[in-house]
């Protein structure tokens, strides 16, 4: 067991990925330290913050820590078995059961609030074409300079080099942690240039696309 979890929350997780591995993709939660790690480029003045994915909350918890105010959060979760806990222990942030490649089209903040974004999503189980959906929606609500982060189990960047590409996007390793069940990795997501998501249609343009060019993304091997 990784240090910091309790035991429910360690039993609640193991019952979940025996449920849908594919969906859950972990057999345990994240530990502190990949928690630390993901949140520590954020600052208590960075609000709002979406939390793709959240589980049993130990991220959540490690953002409350690093000053981030609960009413701040958004915290986004697929799976209904963790949902009622998430709103128990965080009676003051918003908590939403959708699939996060859906949320582009929630609308849930008007114009672009949110700074950063944190998942816990498993991308590496999911399809090109999710996970561009799933960033679409995420940089959708991002302001310039925001960022999402994303842990992965994996040995690269989670998010396939042509999906980054194709969306102006560039991907920063922040380090990595063994003292986590199984160890992990944290990459930085930014906009490499200027980039304008739509969300209603899941579209994207860059300063070309004002001259007369766009480009739509789609499914992409990786």
């Amino acid at each position: 067991m990784v240090a910091g979890i309790g035991h429910s929350d360690y039993l609640h997780f193991f019952r979940s990925w025996i449920s849908n591995p594919l969906r859950v993709a972990a057999i345990a939660p994240s530990g502190t330290s990949l928690a630390k790690l993901m949140t520590q480029e954020i600052a208590a003045l960075d609000g709002p913050i979406i939390e793709l994915g959240p589980g049993t909350g130990v991220f959540t918890r490690a953002l409350l820590e690093r000053g981030i105010r609960e009413e701040d959060l958004t915290l986004i979760e697929y799976g209904p078995e963790f949902i009622s806990s998430l709103a128990s222990r965080f009676p003051h942030a918003r908590v939403l059961q959708m699939d996060a490649a859906h949320l582009g089209q929630a609308g849930i903040f008007e114009g672009e609030p949110v700074r950063a974004v944190i998942s816990g999503l498993p991308l590496l189980s999911m399809s090109p074409r999710k996970t561009t959906a799933i960033l679409v929606s995420a940089f959708a609500y991002m302001r310039p300079g925001g960022a999402l982060y994303q842990f992965t189990y994996g040995p690269r960047c989670p998010v396939p080099r042509p999906i980054l590409d194709r969306l102006g996007l560039k991907a920063t390793h922040l380090g990595g942690t063994v003292r986590n069940l199984p160890p992990a990795a944290v990459y930085k997501i930014s906009r490499r240039k200027p980039l304008e998501l739509s969300r209603d249609r899941f579209k994207y343009r860059t300063r070309e696309a004002e001259t007369g060019t766009a480009a739509v993304p789609g499914e992409t091997r990786g």
